[in-house]
């Protein structure tokens, strides 16, 4: 009698009439929580084991900024085990590139990712588009290396910079097909972040930006 329960434990993840929904429930609970985690893996091998709300001075839902990619939003933290030892993860959502972001926890440093400027940083940023712009006499594409490297430094004052830089009134020449990727994508990045850090849409950041532009053109 007593190797009867034992046999029937083995074979309990077939559906049985005979055992309590007490005892079935259970397994079955745990079994549709592992294929659920296994259905929503990114990486091979991965699957998450719990979430939390903030590490490193970050915390879900707050915009920060990745260099290589803009303004993004932490949408979870999460804790996923990867070859046996256990990963601390940002998920980051960035809506221009309709991508998500996996960031470690640890490595937010090396790869320079910041909370968004705060006020007197922005105002500096404002009073950097309303400067003189300065050009370098060098060639066109050692000055375009130089500008993308500042586009991606996740720098606003950098950013602001190029902007600057690359900006033209209409009455002056127009840019080159390069110059102006170069200037929207300065404008964009800088647009961004300012819009999260103002809570208005880009469009609105962007007629911020261009009267401080518009200012530098009646100056010249």
């Amino acid at each position: 009698m007593s190797r009867g329960p034992k046999k029937s434990a083995v074979t309990r993840r077939t559906p049985h009439a005979s055992r309590g929904p007490a005892r079935a429930g259970a397994p079955a609970a745990k079994m549709a929580g592992a294929r659920k985690g296994a259905g929503e893996g990114v990486v091979p091998g991965m699957t998450s084991n719990k979430k939390t709300t903030q590490r490193q001075g970050f915390k879900t839902n707050e915009f920060i900024v990745y260099p290589a990619h803009g303004v993004g939003q932490i949408v979870a933290i999460e804790e996923q085990e990867v070859a046996g030892a256990n990963l601390e993860l940002f998920v980051i959502n960035f809506i221009k590139d309709k991508m998500t972001l996996r960031v470690p926890t640890a490595k937010i440093v090396s790869v320079g990712m910041r909370k968004l400027a705060e006020g007197p940083l922005v105002k500096r940023a404002l009073e950097t588009l309303k400067g003189r712009a300065r050009i370098k006499r060098t060639m066109w594409s050692r000055r375009a290396q130089e500008y993308e490297a500042k586009i991606n430094s996740g720098d606003l004052i950098s950013i602001a910079e190029v902007v600057r830089d690359l900006h033209r009134a209409e009455n002056q020449p127009e840019q080159s097909y390069s110059e102006r990727q170069l200037y929207e994508s300065a404008l964009d990045r800088m647009a961004r972040e300012v819009a999260a850090i103002e809570r208005i849409d880009r469009d609105a950041a962007i007629s911020m930006l261009n009267k401080s532009l518009v200012k530098t053109a009646a100056a010249a």
